[in-house]
């Protein structure tokens, strides 16, 4: 087995929990366009956040390129 590959897949549950409590108390997403920011931006913070990085650094970094 690979070590560095946990044996379940909890993390991946808990990175999309956000996700779905949004979902459940907006209703829905207005638009597929919104869905598909929120889904980005989420992607961003989350990734920063795993990683140890400044949020607000990845998307000054983003907006200039």
């Amino acid at each position: 087995m690979i070590n560095d590959v946990p044996p379940e897949n909890n993390a991946s549950e808990r990175a999309i929990r956000n996700i779905k409590v949004k979902q459940k108390i907006s209703g829905m997403f207005k638009s597929a366009k919104g869905a598909q920011n929120y889904a980005i931006i989420h992607s961003i913070t989350d990734t920063c956040n795993k990683n140890q990085q400044n949020i607000l650094n990845a998307f000054r970094t983003i907006e200039a390129t």
